[in-house]
């Protein structure tokens, strides 16, 4: 029997923890009402369920839901979630008769922010993607040089999906706030992974999503600040005070308020442990040469490791990788292409076909580090010595 695969892609998607399944387990079967049903108990009990849920999620980013409920609405992830403060936000500026027309992110941007804006900007919106630093960080002088009397939102993402890299929003914030400028973040990557308080640090709409922090897929949640009205992107019902229509669904909504709370609450030791086995393994690799660090070493997410393998190609290297390693080369939505994030930071495709991506996760071990990094020696050795490796 082969050895199992060792699973190193949990920035892609993560495990549900036990006690999320636990929690959702009664919620398919016999208390499986509909929350929107207040005319007997069953009902009334799943619409405390789906309140509680709101309300751990509010207490997780040191937000009180409880008095101001109607700013957090659950979605079916992160994507929708984008889509919603983004398209949600300027059809909101067009109704209002707004004169905001100019939008603002990154080139390292996720696909379901870009993909949204780039959209708006085929219909009448403008918009800048600005150049990261080869480091994968915005600089804030280039945003401030960008901002423009017109300017409707700025979004940039708080953790990179690929790199890793930790975005400067606090100093993003302060450009916009005086301007009256909205920013957006895609914390997908963030929540439950760094300390992350969205109205201290003075994020207007922040997006996340379940799957990325031991929660379970389909589900995610777009957080507004308060007094900000959005145009609703889903039709067909009331639910979600009318942001976004359909039953919520229960089940994952309670493992998704669970799994906030656990992540958060176990976040600084997770961090330390994990960010101690993602130096083991950048030295490990370090002994077979030519390897280098893809973005900032600092500051970044202690569970990730991006690094650009010289000298092989990146086809053949991932081909020999997945018999031993769950790991990729970027973002699992891209769809097989090299990284658009790898290449805003300068890499030409053949670099970022050739990197690879650990994404740690709360269980990975000691022993699986030291195993993953004598495969990738073995296989980066193998691939440079030629047809006969």
């Amino acid at each position: 029997m082969a050895d199992p695969v060792i699973y190193l892609d949990h920035q892609a998607s993560t495990p549900c923890t036990a006690a999320v399944l636990a929690a959702m387990a009664p919620w398919w079967s016999d208390q499986c009402a509909n929350p929107s049903s207040r005319l007997h108990r069953s009902g009334l009990r799943a619409a405390a369920a789906l309140e509680q849920a709101r309300s751990r999620l509010g207490a997780a980013l040191a937000v009180d839901l409880d008095r101001q409920p109607q700013r957090l609405v659950f979605t079916s992830g992160a994507t929708e979630a984008n889509n919603l403060a983004l398209k949600g936000l300027a059809e909101a500026e067009l109704a209002a008769g707004g004169r905001r027309r100019h939008l603002i992110t990154v080139a390292s941007e996720h696909r379901a922010v870009l993909d949204p804006l780039r959209h708006l900007a085929r219909h009448g919106f403008q918009l800048s993607e600005l150049p990261v630093e080869p480091d994968g960080l915005l600089d804030p002088a280039r945003l401030a040089a960008a901002l423009r009397p017109d300017t409707l939102l700025v979004s940039v993402m708080a953790a990179n999906n690929e790199i890793g890299v930790l975005q400067p929003l606090a100093a993003i914030s302060a450009l916009c706030r005086p301007r009256g400028i909205r920013v957006h973040c895609d914390a997908a990557q963030a929540v439950g992974h760094i300390p992350l308080r969205p109205d201290a640090l003075g994020i207007d709409l922040l997006s996340f999503s379940g799957h990325k922090l031991g929660g379970p897929p389909g589900i995610g949640a777009l957080l507004i600040a308060p007094g900000l009205s959005l145009a609703a992107q889903q039709h067909g019902g009331s639910q979600e005070h009318g942001l976004r229509a359909g039953t919520p669904p229960l089940p994952l909504v309670v493992g998704l308020g669970l799994a906030v709370q656990q992540a958060v609450a176990t976040q600084p030791e997770r961090s330390t442990r994990l960010a101690a086995l993602r130096d083991r393994l950048w030295q490990q690799l370090q002994a077979v040469g030519g390897i280098e660090r893809n973005g900032a070493a600092t500051p970044r997410l202690a569970h990730n490791l991006s690094v650009r393998v010289e000298g092989v190609d990146g086809a053949a290297l991932h081909s020999r990788l997945r018999r031993h390693l769950a790991v990729s080369s970027g973002s699992a939505c891209a769809g097989g292409e090299p990284s658009h994030v790898l290449q805003s930071l300068g890499l030409s495709r053949q670099q970022a076909a050739a990197s690879i991506r650990f994404g740690l996760g709360a269980d990975t071990t000691a022993a699986e580090i030291d195993a993953a990094a004598t495969v990738v020696q073995d296989v980066v050795t193998a691939l440079r010595r030629g047809p006969t490796g």
